[in-house]
């Protein structure tokens, strides 16, 4: 057979699509990274805040020139209901110098960013180009459900076919690429979420003054008991002179409910513990993202002949309350597939079995280790006793330990928790229940 265009096709020039360019080029593999947006990022949405810690061994001292808005500095949980609001806050100045530790950023500067350093490494980027389906190598089919070989990409370019010793899926959630492939199964609705973000205009000053914050320290801040009937929570970042407010909404009971999720958004930000934030500020964006949810039980298998799936195609997304990341796992998925690529190329075995190595990578790191030990957290945190009945019991315990009833003496602390799980309808069991299933996942 004629040789490939190239030696690998990048679908998508998102984190994980561009950090696998980077891998793929530096190894010396021709690498294509195709982008079906006008630029990198122009087709991209997430709440905020990325964690490149990951980056340390891809681009060294990354910090010097990333285009992010603010080091995070200060991590909030919060919980709602109506009118009490209870925080747990954390603030750690050492976050605010290298190596760092979150910050926010705008995605079209971030993807922008990490496309330009594979441009650097030597691929090639396309942008304006979709990719409309797979080739085949349709005279040769190997063992297993990964079927013919994949021998490139065709897309919507005239005389666009591009053929490729292996390609890359990195086309997000959703993965055209990968349900073609059949490395998924039948959609499930309940596996996915829908995130929508405000973005609001504020003076820097502002901002500063009431986050509590200088320079360029940023403010993380993560809330349940804010989407009314509709499992989910919602998140509050800062940027330089704007605030990302938004909510994440479990997509069956949002379509069940038939309410629109600005609605659940401007209630939200009716409450008296995040209107003050962002009072007098104008909207300056407002996006939407599907989100996929259900993290080990709902990935594709990950390779294929002559692919690999990365990022959000592979489900690579941590949604497990306490930590909300997706960004650092598509960025290490694509270092991952990019480095078995050259390794697999260079052994001259990119079917299933030669390549592997991706798997073994994926599993031994935080990208599959981290997944795996949160597997049931995220169905704990979308429950509805977690939703809508411990946000009433936990801010009315707080609520009552500070809360001065003289003449009457001060109950108990057993008293108050007795008390207010019974006000709240939290059976005994229930709450012995979940304290084991949370134990078991962040214990």
């Amino acid at each position: 057979m004629a040789d490939p265009d190239f030696d690998v096709v990048v679908v998508g020039a998102g984190p994980a699509g561009s950090c696998a360019a980077i891998e793929a080029a530096r190894g010396g593999l021709r690498t294509l990274l195709l982008e079906r947006g006008p630029f990198p990022g122009s087709k991209n949405m997430y709440g905020g805040v990325v964690y490149p810690r990951i980056l340390d061994e891809l681009i060294p001292e990354w910090w010097t020139d990333v285009p992010i808005q603010r080091w995070v500095t200060r991590r909030s949980t919060m919980v709602l209901t109506e009118t009490k609001a209870l925080s747990v806050d954390v603030r750690n100045d050492a976050w605010a110098a290298p190596p760092y530790n979150g910050a926010t950023a705008y995605r079209p500067d971030f993807d922008r960013w990490l496309a330009d350093h594979a441009v650097t490494a030597g691929a090639t980027l396309l942008c304006n180009t979709t990719v409309t389906g797979l080739l085949r190598d349709s005279t040769r089919r190997s063992a297993g459900r990964s079927g013919a070989k994949v021998m490139g990409v065709r897309t919507d370019r005239p005389d666009g076919d591009v053929t490729a010793s292996v390609v890359i899926a990195c086309d997000g959630v959703n993965s055209f690429v990968a349900k073609e492939a059949g490395l998924y199964g039948t959609p499930n609705a309940k596996n996915f979420t829908l995130g929508v973000k405000e973005t609001i205009s504020l003076p820097k000053h502002v901002i500063d003054e009431r986050f509590g914050v200088r320079d360029r320290e940023g403010v993380d801040i993560e809330v349940i008991g804010c989407t009314g009937g509709i499992n989910g929570g919602g998140f509050v970042y800062t940027n330089l002179d704007t605030v990302a407010v938004g909510v994440v909404l479990k997509l069956t009971q949002l379509a069940a409910q038939k309410t629109r999720p600005e609605d659940v958004i401007a209630s939200m930000k009716r409450h008296s513990a995040i209107a003050p934030l962002i009072d007098g500020g104008e909207l300056h964006e407002y996006s939407a993202h599907l989100i996929p949810e259900a993290g080990l039980s709902m990935m594709p298998e990950m390779t294929g002949n002559g692919l690999l799936i990365a990022g959000d195609a592979a489900a690579l997304c941590l949604a497990a309350g306490i930590w909300l990341e997706g960004v650092n796992f598509a960025m290490a998925s694509g270092m991952y597939a990019g480095q078995t690529v050259v390794d697999a190329i260079g052994n001259g075995d990119v079917s299933q079995r030669g390549l592997g190595g991706y798997a073994r990578r994926l599993g031994d790191t935080f990208v599959l280790r981290d997944h795996r030990k949160l597997r049931r957290a995220h169905e704990l945190v979308l429950s509805d006793r977690v939703q809508h009945m411990y946000p009433s019991m936990v801010t009315s315990i707080a609520e009552r330990m500070f809360r001065v009833d003289n003449p009457a003496a001060k109950p108990g602390l057993r008293r108050i928790f007795r008390e207010e799980r019974k006000a709240a309808g939290v059976h005994l069991r229930d709450l012995i229940s979940d304290s084991r299933s949370g134990f078991r996942s962040f214990g």
